[in-house]
């Protein structure tokens, strides 16, 4: 079985026996073009170029027959559009979730058309990720593109519409737009009515589960696949990573931090917040996930490397160690709490728990006696801290008590973020031994889909451990004290943040 994970700066493929073993992987990147602050795009032809170079490669590597291999399921990043014309060519390239280009349709939908009653009925906050607010921007602000326009589609409908020559999405996708009415797993037409659309201009929504067959030949020449494939269209990379790290019965939560974050959950049907700080996406008609995605997670500890530890990242480097070794290895010398110094990591903005674009980062409590390790470490709690403000909206909503954490991603390396982890949640943290996480989900979600397993729960039997972590008590009363200052300040800063970016927006713009 084949997994293949459409990610935001490149397509992972991985071949898997229905054991769970591991035969062969790919990952082709692609580049994100960023000529300015606000914009985010990628160019969608190099990434259907990526997903049948890694399917290809895959099939030449194991070199197994293709009338043995049974599907190919997928994931894919969340939130984007794209413009397609009468002749099915794409006019905009894929914007992706990063965008922000449409924050002040964003600002506008939530306050001049009710934006919280859309959320509570599409689970989606309204943000410039959400495509809502970018078609939205488009069809009001951006004529050029809008007047051309037969469809507004995301990457994964993309390949599809090459690959089968149809406009199809998935329920899980399409309960990251914005515009799927929950309930009824239709487009709700109230978020139309907002876009300035009909949902002729939008795919079929299909089950995640739905299996297309018929590949277009060429392309299945190109994957050296038959054309009789299967393909499972397969849901988003963040509802099926949390199959992929095991995190799918009751109170179990996986945290994962990569460039940025997230915190989910599975839920049995669709649960949203009053408070509107958590979104729910579809997995299944019959399983939901809730949680929050953060933009400042690894992005964070790479500015830090970048900016504040350029003598010792050359030092690394001179001695062939991983320059953030050398990092959490300063940031290790101070104790927890980094004296009294708190980070808002918010150098990107901000998804969950704020839905704030215009947020900005600070560090809070300098004196004379902090140093640079200070810096350092309370960078990295503050990115913890923020997760963890997401994980109380989160356990607020959720029916039964938290049970377990998964922790996955590029951290889960560090074993001082992997404490700080425990401490700060006051949990017991599990790193899973899960490799490609999504991938496999979408492989578990192409057994489930095609009857050969009954329940995710196999996924416990294909991978194991790395890691465990148990709060230190000493720690936990140290956090204690300053997660509350923390969360705090995010709310009460939140006004001059906006107005910092708004000050930056124009001499951007000077």
């Amino acid at each position: 079985m084949l997994g293949v994970d459409i990610g935001t700066t490149s397509t992972k493929a991985v071949l898997f026996r229905e054991t769970g073993e591991v035969i062969a992987n790919e990952n082709n990147g692609y580049d994100l073009y960023k000529p300015d602050i606000y914009t985010a795009e990628q160019d969608p032809e190099e990434i259907l170029q990526a997903v049948l170079l890694s399917i290809g490669n895959v099939m030449k590597k194991s070199q197994i027959n293709p009338e043995d291999l049974t599907f190919i399921s997928f994931s894919s990043a969340m939130h984007s559009v794209i413009a397609m014309d009468e002749n099915d060519r794409n006019i905009t390239r894929c914007i992706t979730w990063a965008d922000n280009r449409s924050s002040n349709w964003a600002k506008k939908i939530n306050e001049e058309f009710n934006g919280h009653a859309i959320y509570s009925r599409t689970g989606t906050p309204i943000h410039p990720m959400s495509p809502l607010c970018k078609i939205a921007w488009m069809e009001n602000e951006v004529p050029e593109v809008s007047s051309k326009t037969k469809k507004y589609i995301g990457i994964k409908e993309y390949i599809f519409y090459k690959l089968f020559n149809e406009y199809a999405v998935d329920y899980s996708i399409a309960s990251c737009t914005g515009l799927m009415n929950l309930e009824s797993l239709s487009w709700d037409k109230e978020a139309l009515k907002v876009a300035g659309i009909t949902e002729d201009k939008l795919s079929r929504i299909v089950s995640t589960k739905e299996v297309f067959t018929g590949c277009e030949s060429s392309y299945a020449e190109q994957m050296g696949i038959l054309k009789e494939t299967k393909f499972v269209i397969g849901a988003s990379d963040g509802v099926l990573s949390n199959i992929g790290v095991n995190a799918i019965k009751k109170g179990e939560v996986a945290v994962t931090i990569g460039t940025s974050g997230a915190i989910r959950t599975v839920v049995p049907k669709p649960h949203t917040d009053p408070k509107g700080r958590i979104f729910c996406y579809a997995l299944t008609e019959d399983h939901w996930v809730i949680g929050g995605p953060v933009n400042n997670g690894g992005i964070v500890f790479r500015w830090i490397r970048d900016e504040l530890a350029a003598s010792e990242v050359e030092t690394a480097k001179r001695l062939g160690i991983d320059p953030y070794d050398v990092l959490t290895r300063i940031a290790s010398q101070v104790r927890p709490g980094a004296d009294g110094l708190l980070f808002h990591p918010y150098l990107a903005g901000e998804r969950a728990p704020l839905w704030n674009a215009d947020v900005r980062g600070s560090f809070i409590g300098l004196t004379l006696s902090h140093q640079r390790e200070h810096l350092i470490r309370a960078s990295l709690e503050g990115v913890i801290y923020n997760l963890y403000s997401v994980f109380l909206a989160l356990t607020e909503v959720m029916d039964e008590p938290v049970t377990t954490i998964k922790a996955t991603g590029g951290f889960a390396r560090s074993e001082l973020w992997r404490q700080m982890l425990a401490d700060i949640f006051d949990q017991e943290v599990i790193v899973p031994e899960s490799y490609e996480s999504s991938c496999l989900g979408a492989c578990l979600l192409g057994l489930f889909a095609l009857g050969k397993i009954d329940s995710f729960e196999i996924v416990e039997d294909l991978i194991g451990e790395t890691h465990k972590h148990k709060p230190n008590s000493s720690h936990v009363k140290e956090y204690r004290k300053l997660i509350p200052i923390f969360i705090s300040l995010s709310r009460t800063l939140e006004i001059e943040y906006e107005k910092i970016a708004q000050y930056q927006s124009e001499i951007t713009k000077a």
